[in-house]
């Protein structure tokens, strides 16, 4: 009864083809993006930016990407950290100029990017990357391509290590943010508003989820699922494993670019790759689409948002309600996600966007089911 679908009549192609078929549907989403867009930038503090809304949005785009290699096309990847590194390091660059230097000499040196277009190329470069490391995907598969994703994360770690170029000779390793504008307002650096920095985040992550949505429902989507499903009658009925597995990786490795440049430049300030872009990583977005839902633009939002909240209402019930030690708590979220990963794979493996389906269909019939 609270969610409707009768009466809802679509009378040409374009209206059953739009993002959001059902009125009820598209309603809600204008109603949360208003409040997003218009209200929320109003009451936005630095708490509550950089505790829940900012890792939220980036950890969304991240969760993003990997979904439509892991849920969409099937492919395990386990470099989800060494990609995100990618991309950090890639704004990085290009927000401080990029230098070629050969024989000890400088042969040239692109010019500053600014921080929006930085962002940008951040995304293109891990795309890039994506796509070489993506290769061994047309002959390995499963268990086999994991471990090689894994080495990958490995090695870009290592490579951002031990290349000093990559962080400007910096004696500490680190790279830094410099202070960055987009049409006279700060995005990076410490002076930043929380607004700013939640509206740049905001930005990024509709314009990402509205594109992974509609290229899911689209000719490019259907050629991933049909290669997730059974790859064999995939390229039986026409489907280019090559070309469906390489975009697949490069439009995964786009999105976790983008999250990555944006955990760096917006969120943190800096970072040193071996802390901030380390295999927890990797495992903790592939939780966020496991326990959100594999294979779901909804469960990808959702499994950002349980890991992002999670730490914040266990510390606020066990540390400040009943007093615990905050190591104590600290385990004891590693006890739940653990609990509730299990219990999500054995019971409920479409996870949490699973779970909204089925309240959908209760609504259709509550409170008169028969």
């Amino acid at each position: 009864m609270f969610y409707r679908e009768a009466g809802d009549f679509n009378t040409s192609y374009a209206e059953d083809q739009q993002t959001f078929p059902i009125k009820f549907d598209r309603y809600r989403y204008y109603v949360v993006l208003f409040v997003a867009i218009v209200i929320v930038p109003f009451v936005i503090n630095d708490y509550w930016a950089n505790s829940l809304l900012l890792p939220f949005l980036i950890y969304a785009i991240a969760a993003l990407g990997l979904n439509i290699l892991v849920g969409y096309c099937g492919q395990v990847s386990l470099g989800t950290g060494g990609f995100m590194a990618v991309g950090a390091y890639s704004c990085y660059k290009f927000m401080t100029g990029v230098d070629i230097w050969w024989g000890g000499e400088l042969l040239f040196r692109l010019p500053e990017f600014n921080i929006f277009f930085s962002v940008i190329m951040g995304g293109v470069m891990t795309a890039l990357v994506g796509v070489l490391f993506g290769l061994p995907s047309l002959r390995i598969k499963g268990f086999y391509l994991a471990v090689a994703t894994l080495a990958a994360q490995f090695f870009l770690v290592w490579l951002f290590n031990r290349v000093a170029w990559f962080y400007n000779y910096s004696a500490s390793g680190q790279i830094s943010a410099p202070e960055r504008d987009l049409f006279g307002v700060l995005i990076t650096g410490p002076s930043t508003p929380a607004w700013a920095t939640y509206l740049f985040c905001l930005f990024f992550t509709v314009v990402s989820a509205v594109i992974a949505r509609n290229m899911t429902r689209g000719a490019a989507g259907r050629k991933w699922m049909a290669i997730r499903d059974m790859d064999i009658a995939a390229e039986i009925i026409g489907v280019n494993p090559l070309r469906a597995k390489l975009t697949a990786f490069m439009v995964s490795s786009f999105f976790i670019g983008i999250s990555g440049a944006l955990f760096f430049a917006v969120y943190l300030g800096a970072v040193e790759v071996g802390e901030a872009f380390s295999i927890t990583k990797s495992f903790l977005v592939l939780f966020m689409i496991i326990i959100g839902g594999l294979g779901s633009i909804f469960g990808s939002f959702a499994g950002a948002a349980f890991l992002v909240l999670l730490p914040v209402a266990l510390k606020v019930v066990g540390v400040d309600w009943f007093g615990w030690p905050t190591d104590i708590v600290a385990h004891l979220q590693l006890v739940i996600v653990g609990a509730l990963i299990i219990v999500f794979l054995i019971a409920e493996p479409h996870g949490i966007a699973q779970l909204w389906r089925v309240a959908k269909e209760k609504l259709r019939l509550w409170p008169f089911p028969h």
